[in-house]
C-alpha cells in the first residue's frame, strides 16, 4: 500500500530490542508493523499487535521455522531503520514498487488491494462518477476518463492522505494542481478530520477504509471508482534488506505455501471480508 518520502525519511525511535543482523542463521527475526493501520495491523488494549498481518506473520514464521518478535514503529521511518539494522522485516501493507526495490528487497506478495476516495455520506461529493466501479491503472498513466471526471468534481477541495505512501504520490501527481493536499502522520488522524468536516476527501487503501467506515459510525462512504492495477506495484510484500536473500527466500516460500492452501484467503476474509490474495 505505501511509497515516496518513506525512502528518504530519517530513522525514528524504534524498539531498542531489535535483533542484530550480522551472522544470523535466521532462527530468530524481528518484524516491525505500524500497529495503527487497522485491520491490516493494530495495537490491542493490552499492548499486543493484532490484525491480519500479525496473524499471518505467526503462520509465516512457523512455516519458515523462525522465531519472530513483532514490534511497532512509526511508518515514515521504517525503510531507513530496516537498512540501519533496527529490525529484520517490514510487514505493514508495504507496496512492492520499482522505486522501493532500489533501496530494499521484497518477498513475493501476500496481498493486492485497490485504493479509493472516501467522503462524508451527506457530502455533495458523494456518489461521484464511477462510484461502485473498479478501474485498473498502470504507473504514470494519464488520460483516464474516470480520473479526469474526478479532477473536475474535486477542483478546489481538500484531500487528506497519509504521508509517505504510494497513495500520497498518486494524489499529488493527479490532483495536486487542482486541490489542496493535506498530509497526516496516520490514517486515523486523517479519518477524524474527514468525519468532522475539516477536509472534503480522503484517499487510501479500500479495505482499510471499509474498517474506518465502521469506526466512523457509518458516516463515511466511497466516492468515485476503486483504483486497482500495477499503479500500486506488484502487491503488498515483506520488506527485507537486500543482503538478506536467504531470509527473503524463507519467507517467500512460506507465503507461497499460505497462498496455496488458502490460509491467506481465510485470514483476509476474517479481517477484510474480501479475499485480498494476489491474483
Amino acid at each position: 500500500m505505501k511509497l515516496h518520502s518513506i525512502i528518504v525519511s530519517g530513522a525514528v525511535a524504534i524498539s531498542a530490542l531489535a535483533t542484530p543482523v550480522l551472522g544470523k542463521d535466521w532462527k530468530t527475526a524481528t518484524i516491525t508493523l505500524e500497529g495503527a493501520y487497522a485491520p491490516w495491523n493494530m495495537t490491542n488494549a493490552d499492548g499486543t499487535l493484532g490484525g491480519f498481518e500479525p496473524e499471518l506473520a505467526k503462520v509465516l514464521c512457523e512455516r519458515a521455522k523462525i522465531e519472530c518478535k513483532l514490534v511497532a514503529s512509526d511508518w515514515d521511518g521504517m525503510i531507513p531503520a530496516l537498512n540501519a539494522g533496527k529490525f529484520d522485516v517490514i510487514m505493514d501493507a508495504l507496496s512492492i514498487t520499482e522505486e522501493r526495490k532500489k533501496i530494499i528487497d521484497f518477498t513475493v506478495p501476500y496481498a493486492a488491494t485497490p485504493a479509493a476516495f472516501a467522503t462524508a455520506k451527506d457530502s455533495p461529493l458523494a456518489n461521484a462518477a464511477g462510484t461502485g466501479v473498479t478501474i485498473k491503472m498502470t504507473p504514470g498513466q494519464t488520460g483516464v476518463k474516470e480520473i479526469d471526471a474526478l479532477k473536475e468534481a474535486f477542483k478546489g477541495k481538500t484531500i487528506g492522505i497519509q504521508a509517505a505512501t504510494v497513495y500520497a504520490k498518486f494524489v499529488y501527481d493527479n490532483f495536486g494542481s487542482i486541490a489542496e493536499i493535506r498530509e497526516y502522520k496516520t490514517g486515523a488522524d486523517r479519518d477524524l478530520d474527514l468525519q468532522n468536516g475539516r477536509i472534503d476527501l480522503g484517499f487510501d487503501d479500500a479495505v482499510y477504509f471499509n474498517n474506518a467506515f465502521a469506526s466512523a459510525n457509518d458516516t463515511l462512504a466511497f466516492t468515485g471508482p476503486e483504483i486497482a492495477g500495477s499503479i500500486w506495484g506488484e502487491g503488498e510484500g515483506l520488506g527485507i534488506r537486500k543482503e538478506d536473500t536467504d531470509l527473503r527466500d524463507k519467507f517467500s516460500e512460506a507465503i507461497k505455501s499460505a497462498l496455496a492452501d488458502g490460509t491467506v484467503k481465510t485470514l483476509s476474509m476474517k479481517w477484510f471480508k474480501v479475499d485480498v490474495s494476489p491474483q
